[in-house]
């Protein structure tokens, strides 16, 4: 693991491409890119590898990991079409096993993230109602000192005041008002281009876990304890 890191040129064609982020610089630099992915599926790989020994993912290559570096403008407001970060995910098997796992590599704007980025109404009713009847194992999840180290706060966009059924008087509203429960660590360049970051970077990601049983729970089984026949 210690082998594999992020080298300076990936980060070089990242900032170039933001200065130059069209079709023409593109294709005149395409040997610099193609160098760049490469290093990307090398740290994509081993980040698989070695998160498959913590979690069960759904199978998948290093490459297939990555997220590709041509922008789909057709429904951005962004319209370059080029990405100027690389970027990730791992995806949790089964439907038992919630939350997921990703990661952006851009200079000055590094971080891995994971959690629930779109839980749909049924889940987020579910979670809500979980947070209301009891916050204490969550909040005692949040208080931790390894998560508070790693991430500061549960974050995520929430509603402005209450989500409906809820008072805005409820101990829990803090919690309650999430639409999307995200937790996020930054990293400075420096430590992308340090040769610890894989190590990090997995290291962060374990960290997720008591979150995801958490959650996991929640979301998959019954009142009685037992899994949801309906999943």
């Amino acid at each position: 693991m210690k082998d594999i890191k992020i080298e300076k040129y990936t980060f070089d064609f990242l900032r170039d491409i933001e200065k130059n982020n069209n079709r023409d610089w593109f294709a005149k630099h395409r040997d610099r890119y193609e160098r760049a992915h490469e290093n990307m599926i090398d740290f994509a790989e081993a980040l698989v590898n070695e998160m498959e020994q913590y979690d069960h993912l759904v199978p998948m290559t290093g490459k297939k990991s990555l997220y590709r570096i041509y922008r789909d403008v057709r429904f951005s407001k962004i319209k370059t079409p080029y990405k100027d970060y690389w970027g990730g995910r791992l995806k949790r098997e089964t439907k038992l096993l919630r939350g997921g796992y990703t990661y952006r590599i851009k200079p000055s704007g590094s971080y891995v993230a994971g959690g629930f980025f779109n839980p749909n109404s049924s889940d987020l009713k579910c979670i809500r109602k979980e947070i209301a009847f009891d916050p204490k194992p969550l909040r005692k999840i949040i208080a931790n000192k390894t998560f508070q180290s790693y991430f500061g706060s549960l974050t995520g966009n929430t509603v402005k005041t209450a989500p409906q059924g809820y008072a805005k008087t409820d101990p829990a509203i803090d919690l309650l008002r999430h639409k999307q429960f995200i937790l996020k660590r930054t990293f400075t360049n420096k430590e992308v281009l340090s040769p610890d970051f894989l190590k990090e970077v997995v290291k962060t990601f374990q960290a997720f876990r008591p979150f995801f049983n958490y959650m996991s729970e929640i979301l998959t089984t019954d009142a009685n304890g037992e899994i949801r026949t309906d999943l």
